[in-house]
C-alpha cells in the first residue's frame, strides 16, 4: 500500500491534471465561437485533453525519479504534470509564447523538458523507440535509471510499438510500457481495431510480464507499477501494463463525438477516479479532509498561476520562426 506521502502526492497530481485540463477546455474555446475555427483564438491548433485518465500518470510517476525518462503521446498533459514538467513554461509553450519549453514552436503535442527527462510526440507510437533508447543508454552507463513509454490502445497496434517491445525484451532493458486504454482510437472502438480484448497478453510474446489494471483503479495501478519499476531498476528487464481508463472529452476539442453511445460519459463520471481515491484516503484514516483539501487547493493555485504566466508572456518575434530549423 502507498504511504501517506505517496497518497497525497498522487491525489494532488491528479487534482492538478484535472483542473489543468478543465481550464484548458475553456481557454481553448476563446476566439473560436460562434463558429468553431481551429486556427483561431488564444490557443490555435488541435487540442487533446486527458481528463479522466489521471490514474495512468499519477499511479506510475509516483515511483519515478527526475533522472528517469518518460515519453508520452499526443494526449500528454497529465503525464507531463505527474513527471514534474515546469508548468509555467509548459503552458506558455501551448500558448505559443517565447518563454515556452521550446519557445512556442512545439505546441501542446510536442512538449520537451530535459530538466526532468520528459518528451512527447503527436506521431502515434513515436515515443516507444526513444524510451527504449534511453533505457539502453542507462543500462550501458550502469545506472539504475529507467524509462516509461506511454501509448494509447490504438498505438499498441503500430509496428513501432512491436519493434520496441521486441528489442526491450531481447536486451532486457529497463523500460515500462504503459498502454492507456480509453476504449477509443479517435472514433474507432477497441473491439473493431484490436484482435484481443486484453492487450497486456501480448507481453508474453516479447519475454516480459504483462499486467492488466481494470476500471481506472489508481491504487491497483500503484501496486502493479511499483513492481514493474522495481523490476526494471534491478536489471530484470521490461514490463507491459495496460490500464482501462476513461476519456471524458472527445478525441480533440471540437469533436462532435457522434460515435459515442448516449450516456457513456455520464456513466464514467459517476465513478470518477479522483473522487474514488479521495474516498479511499479518507476511509483509510491516515489522511484528513483538511489535508486533502489543502492538496487540492495547492494544485489549483499552481494551475491558475501557470495560466496567468502564459497569458502575460510575450510572443516570439516573427523572424524567430527561422531559428533552430534544420534544412
Amino acid at each position: 500500500m502507498p504511504s501517506k506521502a505517496q497518497l497525497l502526492w498522487m491525489y494532488e497530481a491528479m487534482e492538478k491534471a484535472r483542473y489543468y485540463e478543465d481550464t484548458m477546455a475553456t481557454v481553448y474555446m476563446e476566439g473560436k465561437q460562434p463558429k468553431f475555427d481551429i486556427g483561431a483564438g488564444t490557443v490555435p491548433g488541435e487540442m487533446h485533453l486527458a481528463a479522466g485518465q489521471e490514474p495512468c500518470a499519477a499511479g506510475v510517476c509516483v515511483h519515478l525519479r527526475p533522472e528517469d525518462t518518460v515519453t508520452a503521446p499526443h494526449r500528454p498533459h497529465h503525464v507531463a504534470i505527474a513527471k514534474g514538467v515546469d508548468l509555467n513554461r509548459m503552458t506558455a509553450e501551448i500558448f505559443g509564447k517565447k518563454s515556452g519549453l521550446s519557445g512556442g514552436r512545439g505546441g501542446h503535442m510536442h512538449l520537451f523538458d530535459p530538466a526532468v527527462n520528459f518528451a512527447c510526440s503527436g506521431i502515434i507510437a513515436e515515443g516507444t523507440g526513444p524510451a527504449v533508447g534511453a533505457a539502453l543508454a542507462a543500462k550501458l552507463k550502469g545506472s539504475d535509471a529507467i524509462s516509461v513509454s506511454y501509448i494509447g490502445e490504438g498505438a499498441a497496434n503500430q509496428g513501432a510499438t512491436h519493434e520496441a517491445l521486441n528489442l526491450a525484451g531481447l536486451w532486457k532493458l529497463p523500460v515500462v510500457f504503459v498502454i492507456e486504454d480509453n476504449a477509443w482510437g479517435i472514433s474507432v472502438p477497441k473491439s473493431k481495431a484490436t484482435a484481443i480484448a486484453d492487450t497486456s497478453q501480448r507481453a508474453a510474446g516479447y519475454g516480459m510480464p504483462g499486467h492488466h489494471v481494470a476500471d481506472n483503479d489508481t491504487l491497483a495501478l500503484f501496486e502493479v507499477a511499483g513492481e514493474a519499476v522495481a523490476r526494471a531498476r534491478r536489471g530484470e528487464g521490461p514490463s507491459l501494463i495496460e490500464v482501462e481508463t476513461y476519456r471524458y472529452y472527445g478525441h480533440f476539442q471540437g469533436d462532435p463525438e457522434l460515435y459515442r453511445p448516449k450516456g457513456e460519459v455520464e456513466a464514467l463520471k459517476a465513478k470518477d477516479p479522483i473522487e474514488r481515491l479521495r474516498k479511499a484516503m479518507l476511509e483509510g484514516g491516515e489522511i484528513t479532509a483538511e489535508e486533502a483539501d489543502a492538496a487540492r487547493d495547492r494544485a489549483r493555485q499552481e494551475v491558475d498561476e501557470a495560466y496567468a504566466f502564459a497569458r502575460a508572456a510575450d510572443y516570439p518575434a516573427p523572424e524567430e520562426a527561422l531559428t533552430h530549423v534544420f534544412a
